[in-house]
This record gives C-alpha cells, sequence and structure tokens, in this order.
C-alpha cells in the first residue's frame, strides 16, 4: 500500500495538465501511486500520453470536480489523498515531503489519528509566476504537532484550496458524502472542520493557478448568492465550538462584505444579495461579538441592520473622497519630484569633489557589509576623505555615533550623490542617480552566489518577480569596478551582469574581521550574546525564498533544543528581507537556549560567537568557511529551491560538511558529532579551498589602494593560499 495517492482531477483547462504530469514524470516518486481522474477526452489523451505508467480514470465532458475526485480517489489505494486540479502544479519534490510528514503523523498516539494534514502553497496566475500565499504565518503559529482545530482555530485562515492539504484515506471515507460538493473552498474547510485532529507542515507543496477571468465562461450574476449558501452550510458545523465558530464568522462577514463592494451585479440582484448576507450575518453572530474598529466596523453595522440604500450611500461618499486625496497626493508627488529633479540637476552642474565618498549597503538599511568594512580601512589609510552613508529615515537612529549621513529623497542627498568622487553599495543606487564621468562606483555585492542572480534569474520569473531587466543593465552599466571573493563569483558576476568594469579578485572586505579578530574578540562576542562558557553555540541561519511570504522557521526549534540538551544553544537568525515583519520567534526563548538574533549587527560578530553554522542556502555559509568551523547544510526543500530559484551548482554534491534533509537527520548529526568528523572537514575543506579564494584578512586593504588611492594591481598585497591563512581562533581556544 503506497503512502500517498496523488489524484489528478478535472478537465485540461488551457492545456496546463501536461505540465503537471512531466513534472510528476521528471522525479522518482517513493511510495506514491499517480491517479488522473481525466475530465474528457483532451485530459484523458494528454494523461495517457504523458503518463502512460499512472491509472487513468476516463470521465466524460462536463463531469463535475467533485465526481471527478470521488472516482479518482476510488481507484486510490493510498493511506492519505492528495487532490490536485488539473489546472495546478506540484512544486519539484512536493509528493516525497508530503509522504515524510505523513509517515510522521502515521505513528501510533493515544489522541487519536490525523485526518488532515495542511502546507503552504504559491499562486500562479496570467501575470505572475509562483507568487507566495500569506499562510505561512499561520502554519508557523501551529507549530508541528497535532491538535483540534478547536485549539487552533485560525488555520480556518489558509486559503481554502483542497490542493494545500493531505486528507487520511479512511477520513475520505467517512466523510466524503459531506465533501461531494463542487465548491471547493466550501471542501476545504467542511474537511477542517470534520476532522478529529490536524496537523501541518509549515512549507510549499502546490502550486495553485488562477485563470483569466476573461478566458473563463462567464459566471451568471445569480451565481454569487452561492457564497452565502457556502457559510450557511459550514456554520451549523460550529455549533457549540467557539473558536472556530468566531473565525469561520469573521470569515465570512468580511467575504460577503467584499464581494459586494467589488462585484458590480444588477441592482436586483445585488439587494437580494445583500438581503440573504445580512440574514446571515445575523443569525450566526457570535454572543459578544464586536464590530472591527473602523470603516469595516461602520460596513458590518450596516449589513446586519439590512440598511441597503444606507450603504450604497456610505459606498458613494467613500469612494469621492479616496478620489479626493489620491488627487492630492498625486500633485504633491509630481511638485515635488519636480523641485527636486532642478535640485540634483543644478548639482550635477558643480564640480566633482575628489575627496567625497558616499557609502550605502543593504538599500539604505545602514553600516554594514563590505561597503562598512571598506569604509573603516579608509578612514584608515585617507584619514582626509570625508565618508557619507545614505540612510534611511528609520534606520537613521541605530547609527553609531557620529556617522554622517543623508536620507534618501532629501536636499542634502541629491547634491551629495551628485559631487561625490567614489559611489560604493552592496546593491544598486536608484535609477535616477546619473554617473558622471569623472565619478568612480564601486560595487561590492553581499555574497558568493549559490541562486541565480540578474539576468540569469530570466528563466526564473518566480525570483525574478517582473525585474525590469533592460533597467537594471542600465545600473549595471554604471559600475566601474566589482568586487569579488573567488573565481566562481567573478564569472558569475561577468554573467549575470555583463558589462565593461573591472572585476576585483581581492576577497570580500566584510570577511577580514574571519582573520584579524583575537580569542577577546571572540569571548567579548560570546558575552554580548549572553553564551555561558562551556556551551556549545550553533548559528542556524537560513536564507529568503521566494515562494515564502515571510520568515517562518523550517525546523521545530522548541523540540530541536530540547533534544540537543542544556549544553546548546540555538543563535536563530531570519534572513533581513523579513526584519520588519513580526518575529515567529517570540516566545521560543527556553532558558536561554535558543536566542532571536534576527536584529543583531553586525553578523560577523554571530560568526565569531558560533561554534557551527547551520544553513540551507544562505551565501552566510561561504563566509563562515573562512572560519574553518563546521557547517550543517539542511536541505530540506532543495528541489523545490533548485527549480523555483535556480542554481549555480548542485550543493547537494559540493556542500561545506554534512547535509541534512530531515529536522530527524540534523539532531542526529549534531547529537552523534558527525557535525565535526573528519568527513565532515574534508568536505569543508574542499569548499574552502574553491569559495573562500581571495579571503585572507586584507581584502579591504587592497579595495581600498586599488580604487580610493590609484595604486596598481602589483603593488597590492598578494592573497595568501588557504593552507597558509590562520582564521580566527574556536570559541574553544578562546577561552582555553
Amino acid at each position: 500500500m503506497p503512502q500517498l495517492s496523488v489524484i489528478v482531477y478535472g478537465p485540461n483547462a488551457q492545456g496546463h495538465l501536461a505540465g503537471l504530469l512531466d513534472s510528476l514524470a521528471a522525479r522518482p516518486l517513493p511510495d506514491t501511486e499517480v491517479i488522473v481522474a481525466a475530465v474528457g477526452d483532451w485530459a484523458r489523451e494528454t494523461a495517457e500520453r504523458r503518463a502512460p505508467e499512472t491509472t487513468v480514470v476516463a470521465l466524460p465532458d462536463g463531469t463535475g470536480d467533485a465526481a471527478a475526485r470521488a472516482a479518482g480517489a476510488d481507484r486510490a489505494s493510498g493511506r492519505w489523498l492528495h487532490f490536485v486540479h488539473a489546472r495546478d502544479g506540484l512544486p519539484a519534490g512536493a509528493p516525497r515531503l508530503i509522504v515524510e510528514r505523513t509517515a510522521e503523523l502515521d505513528a501510533p498516539d493515544d489522541a487519536g489519528p490525523v485526518d488532515v494534514l495542511l502546507f503552504d502553497h504559491v499562486t500562479t496566475t496570467w501575470q505572475t509566476a509562483a507568487r507566495p500565499s500569506r499562510d505561512g504565518r499561520h502554519l508557523a503559529a501551529a507549530g508541528r504537532a497535532a491538535r483540534p482545530l478547536d485549539e487552533t482555530p485560525d488555520l480556518l485562515r489558509l486559503t481554502p484550496l483542497l490542493g494545500n492539504r493531505a486528507l487520511r484515506a479512511a477520513f475520505w471515507q467517512a466523510h466524503r458524502d459531506h465533501l461531494a460538493t463542487d465548491d471547493e473552498p466550501r471542501a476545504a474547510h467542511a474537511a477542517l472542520l470534520r476532522a478529529g485532529r490536524v496537523a501541518c507542515l509549515n512549507q510549499t507543496a502546490y502550486e495553485h493557478r488562477v485563470l483569466r477571468p476573461e478566458s473563463l465562461p462567464p459566471r451568471a450574476p445569480e451565481d454569487r448568492l452561492a457564497l452565502v449558501d457556502r457559510y450557511e452550510s459550514l456554520l451549523p458545523l460550529t455549533r457549540g465550538r467557539r473558536a472556530p465558530h468566531t473565525v469561520l464568522y469573521d470569515l465570512m462577514v468580511r467575504e460577503l462584505v467584499r464581494t459586494f463592494a467589488r462585484e458590480d451585479l444588477p441592482d436586483p440582484v445585488a439587494r437580494e444579495f445583500f438581503r440573504r448576507a445580512s440574514l446571515a450575518a445575523v443569525r450566526w453572530r457570535p454572543e459578544g461579538h464586536r464590530h472591527p474598529p473602523g470603516l469595516d466596523g461602520v460596513r458590518h453595522a450596516l449589513l446586519e441592520e439590512g440598511a441597503y440604500a444606507k450603504y450604497r450611500a456610505f459606498q458613494t461618499a467613500n469612494r469621492a473622497r479616496r478620489a479626493a486625496r489620491q488627487t492630492v497626493r498625486a500633485r504633491k508627488r509630481q511638485l515635488g519630484a519636480k523641485v527636486r529633479d532642478q535640485q540634483y540637476r543644478r548639482a550635477l552642474s558643480r564640480p566633482v569633489d575628489p575627496e567625497l565618498a558616499v557609502f550605502a549597503a543593504y538599500w539604505d538599511r545602514g553600516v554594514a557589509c563590505n561597503p562598512a568594512a571598506i569604509a573603516a580601512k579608509l578612514a584608515e589609510l585617507a584619514p582626509h576623505m570625508r565618508r557619507v552613508w545614505v540612510v534611511s529615515k528609520e534606520n537613521a537612529a541605530l547609527l553609531p555615533p557620529g556617522t554622517d549621513h543623508v536620507v534618501p529623497g532629501t536636499r542634502r542627498y541629491w547634491e551629495t550623490l551628485a559631487t561625490a568622487k567614489y559611489l560604493t553599495n552592496n546593491v544598486n543606487f536608484p535609477n535616477a542617480v546619473v554617473k558622471r564621468p569623472d565619478a568612480v562606483h564601486l560595487q561590492t555585492h553581499h555574497g558568493t552566489p549559490l541562486k541565480r542572480m540578474g539576468l540569469d534569474q530570466m528563466d526564473h520569473p518566480a525570483a525574478a518577480k517582473g525585474l525590469d531587466f533592460a533597467a537594471l543593465l542600465a545600473r549595471v552599466d554604471k559600475w566601474d569596478y566589482s568586487v569579488s571573493a573567488n573565481s566562481h563569483s567573478t564569472r558569475m558576476w561577468e554573467r549575470a551582469y555583463p558589462s565593461r568594469y573591472t572585476s576585483l579578485d581581492h576577497g570580500y572586505p566584510r570577511n577580514d574581521v574571519y582573520y584579524t579578530a583575537t580569542a577577546a574578540d571572540v569571548r567579548a562576542a560570546r558575552a554580548r550574546l549572553g553564551i555561558a562558557p562551556g556551551r556549545t553555540a550553533v548559528l542556524y541561519a537560513p536564507t529568503h525564498r521566494d515562494y515564502e511570504a515571510g520568515f517562518t522557521p523550517r525546523l521545530d526549534l522548541a523540540a530541536l533544543a530540547d533534544r540537543l540538551g542544556e549544553d546548546t544553544v540555538l543563535l536563530v537568525r531570519a534572513h533581513y528581507f523579513y526584519g520588519g515583519a513580526a518575529s515567529p520567534l517570540t516566545g521560543l526563548r527556553r532558558s536561554g537556549r535558543i536566542i532571536d538574533v534576527s536584529g543583531y549587527d553586525p553578523v560577523e560578530e554571530l560568526c565569531l560567537a558560533a561554534d557551527a553554522l547551520v544553513t540551507d542556502y544562505s551565501s552566510i555559509m561561504f563566509d563562515y568557511a573562512n572560519l574553518d568551523r563546521p557547517i550543517v547544510i539542511y536541505a530540506d526543500d532543495w528541489e523545490t529551491y533548485r527549480t523555483t530559484r535556480g542554481v549555480y551548482f548542485d550543493l547537494m554534491a559540493d556542500h561545506p560538511g554534512q547535509v541534512a534533509r530531515t529536522q530527524e537527520e540534523l539532531a542526529e548529526i549534531l547529537l552523534s558529532g558527525a557535525w565535526r568528523d573528519d568527513s565532515a572537514a574534508k568536505a569543508r575543506a574542499a569548499f574552502r579551498r574553491r569559495f573562500c579564494e581571495y579571503d585572507d584578512g586584507r581584502a579591504a586593504e587592497r579595495v581600498v589602494r586599488r580604487v580610493f588611492l590609484g595604486e596598481p594591481e602589483e603593488a597590492l598585497p598578494p592573497v595568501l593560499p588557504v593552507e597558509d591563512r590562520r582564521p580566527a581562533p574556536t570559541p574553544e581556544e578562546a577561552t582555553a
């Protein structure tokens, strides 16, 4: 009996079935069977031609989705069922993820079986590809433990798709009649509400495709009334269950109000929709329920009152107010842009200041990364030069005292950028910045590329996210120099960013500290983090994923901390892309064994303090390798990342140490000592020879002397061979 039955169902909408079946056939599917409930001859012929080894259930044209699902399930023999619509897709490795997680859930448990497994998804439309969902925060909040829905009612807020959940086959058989509806959101919610226990997998395992509405048969206005019927059928399942009832009620009212506001319905249909929505809002309102604040509260009150005319008048007035505000804001923006442009043009007519150097990092976040190391070395070797940082208004308060800086958009900002001789950044300056003939633009980058960058993202739209490649090349053409840490980076930068700049194979200045730090520096870093002597500190630093909307730990950190014991401290750092979001790590501090260091700067200090690094695909692995300390790769979704983001080399073959694909494997590597055994050291040595090629502690000096002081290449300090370098002391050495 296979663990999982993937049931593909429905007509071959716009030919998408072929791509879905090809993706399933391209990779082995251990412990998985595929059944295609093909609606219509085109779907049947496609399935028979593209996937001859699958079970094909031929169904006549016009067969509804519910009937197609049931026909496919009747032929399934798996312990779990995953219903996948023929228009949708499965990311690489998705069946494997579901198989592994459901196998965990099948272990005997006194609390009873788990009926539904929920996971994340991406959405592809006719305009965008693989857009992350907003479900990750709810999946993360629920954790990995299986629970009744009444304990985690916010799971009802997940996008109601059958594709982002797997159902236990026995549960499906017991409730198939209650789930037999062509209304997919209704079936998805009903499955949750009828489940005994539910569990979560906070990883992307489904691709939902939204077809262009204009390409589909038109819907009759009266069809909108079915939305009221959906909730009228679901809310009875929440009787006596206050938490799920409240969440589902809020979802209902919000969707009814939104549909009424956005759908251009004929007046008779609009009146009937409003009347029925009002009755449902009153009938199912929880005891003591309060309206939300602001305009939403007004809308809810008018709906419950059944005040159709008042609601329409409220809509008209609100639209008029929004239009007036938008007009005023647009005029202010136009006037401000015109004034700033005139100021900038006047500044460009002034001579370039040969002693003015501008620095910026990470989209104006502050003093950081390679630009910070270069600026510090410039202050040492050329103290007469003025250093000015570009820093956003919200980050200016975090600058070191006395840091000269300008805020983007201000008059001094444009005047400074117009007259500076040197402009250094680890990303690009805005398109509006003019490259003067006698100015020097230094691009430092901010990591060794594993993932595809620049023009190489053209074949990966989920990563590119609408990137304007022509504008990108215009920015690249302003570069005079491009800093590189290794020959791999040099080759990839020249391929991804083709232009006439000079590659500086001098190493990454930010990595100098890994060779210049002393034992006292290491001890001080650990003391600032509160790491007690004798404890092993493991830095967990996962990367950003383009197919996820926000940072959610891919590990059950509390469980991992418990497995590793009192002598291990987990330093957990979210990617900086998520710096503005509320941390999902709140509440995970366990006797000082889990420390959220997402906002801790500089990251180099975290690396000095850590005995080992656990990461996935983050460029921090290349920097940390300079310390010659153990690195463990946690690659639970490598296939999805590789396919969606695109990569330059196979990390599973060319890794810097041990590799774990599951949390259990990771815990075993850390507990057994394999993280620092001979095989891990051998892999790390090969990795260092390839990717720490130019880093030896003097990169910043070489860059400053070459770019700012104009010294020739042959006059610069030579790069030491990897075997002749001595990294900073390990924490164990520092405390010996």
